[in-house]
């Protein structure tokens, strides 16, 4: 099997983040099926395992970072992808190759001819994820879950430290009590004897955590805490502190206030699989040159073209708070944004502050769940009167160029699908103009 046809398999399999499917407690009876099928990968190591409605990737991606700089060898599953689908599972923070996305695909196309269920591409991605680390033995398995997390594909796995960033909205019709059943939906990741890394220190979720039996709590701002968080050029100067350990002047390579809080959370979530005080020379090492692709990402000086996966109400709010606190806006302002049917188009807009762009160019991504470009125009025509349609992300981008200054902003969002697809425009574009 080559990386084409493992595609195309995987394809072939249901997405259920695509339907409206009923998620119970019978979600991963499949899932340790196939587990099984493949001998129990998630057996062979420990790990740590994240969930929270904004934050998971950045936070997964500094940890991995920090066990990696500590001497361990680290596996990482997250999602989405941005660029390609092998971004998904990585070897201390390199994404795997081609070859070995194909070997583990094929391995995993036998095991399930034997099976009498029929896995979901989440499910047999989440097994790819955990065999490849079983083959590398890896020391420890960084796991975001794909959605929420009782019944998460991913759940299969018993994390020595379970980290929950935050609850906020997201994946939810908004019906009373709709908070409480997040938090008990993202508890369910804590085992008897983890460890909990709470970013959310609101009673009404502490409760709910303090109900999993878990072995010890770590709150923010009383186990652990972002100090100071302030702007520098190309990221954020953070003082960090970790019990009574302090870290100073440590340097962040990531724009925003909230991925300050981030990093804290990482380094908690570490030093607590560790059981260890960290070095502040790993910290900072870690921390100086971090990459996280499609999270206010820079693409670009002059137009500035920033990308971030914003894809939700909070997600949307912590990007026009980063976007006006970190940078300059003198000249054109421009958003290309584009989203999910089921999200709420005007609370999205409203929290981008659409209103201060010049233009808006609504998009599409190349998923069933996109929410038509044209729908979403007329939401975003009340905001801005340069609305303009464009379905092709691609299209939306090169006008966007067109109609920007030299020292304008272009600002893609809405979800990481678009980002990787202005990603790839923003290539394309380059290698035309050579």
């Amino acid at each position: 099997m080559n990386f084409e046809e493992s595609l195309e398999f995987l394809s072939s399999h249901i997405n259920r983040s695509l339907t409206k499917e009923k998620i119970d407690d019978t979600a991963l009876d499949n899932m340790r099926l196939l587990a099984q099928a493949i001998g129990s990968p998630q057996m062979d190591f420990p790990c740590i395992h994240i969930t929270g409605t904004n934050g998971k990737g950045s936070t997964s991606a500094l940890l991995s970072k920090l066990l990696s700089s500590m001497g361990l060898n680290v596996g990482t599953y997250c999602s989405p992808h941005v660029s390609s689908i092998t971004e998904r599972i990585q070897l201390n923070s390199e994404p795997i190759s081609e070859d070995e996305f194909a070997e583990v695909v094929d391995h995993l196309k036998l095991a399930t001819s034997m099976l009498d269920v029929t896995p979901s591409w989440f499910e047999l991605m989440t097994a790819a994820a955990l065999s490849c680390f079983a083959n590398n033995a890896v020391d420890v398995a960084v796991i975001e879950v794909g959605m929420l997390g009782r019944y998460d594909a991913t759940n299969i796995a018993d994390a020595e430290v379970a980290i929950i960033t935050n609850v906020g909205f997201d994946h939810t019709d908004g019906a009373e009590g709709w908070r409480k059943k997040l938090a008990w939906e993202k508890a369910g990741i804590i085992k008897g004897g983890s460890v909990v890394c709470l970013g959310d220190t609101d009673d009404e979720v502490e409760h709910l955590v303090l109900q999993e039996n878990s072995a010890k709590i770590l709150r923010r701002d009383i186990d652990f805490a972002c100090i100071d968080n302030d702007l520098a050029i190309g990221g954020r100067h953070l003082s960090l502190r970790i019990n009574d350990v302090l870290y100073e002047n440590i340097f962040l390579s990531q724009h925003g206030v909230h991925q300050g809080q981030n990093a804290a959370i990482a380094l908690a979530g570490a030093s607590a699989f560790l059981g260890i005080e960290i070095p502040a020379s790993i910290v900072e090492s870690s921390f100086q040159d971090i990459s996280l692709p499609g999270r206010f990402e820079v693409i670009s000086k002059e137009p500035l073209i920033i990308l971030d996966g914003a894809h939700n109400p909070p997600g949307a709010l912590a990007a026009a708070q980063t976007l006006k606190s970190s940078f300059t806006l003198d000249g054109s302002k421009i958003l290309i944004v584009g989203m999910t049917e089921e999200k709420d188009a005007d609370w999205m807009l409203s929290n981008l502050d659409a209103g201060e762009f010049d233009y808006i160019f609504t998009t599409e991504a190349s998923s069933p769940r996109s929410m038509p470009s044209e729908d979403l125009a007329n939401v975003a025509s009340k905001y801005c009167s340069k609305t303009v349609v464009c379905p092709d992300p691609e299209e939306a981008f090169k006008e966007a160029i067109q109609v920007s200054s030299s020292d304008g902003i272009i600002f893609g969002t809405g979800s990481m699908y678009v980002v990787g697809a202005l990603r790839g425009a923003n290539q394309k574009f380059l290698s035309e103009q050579k």
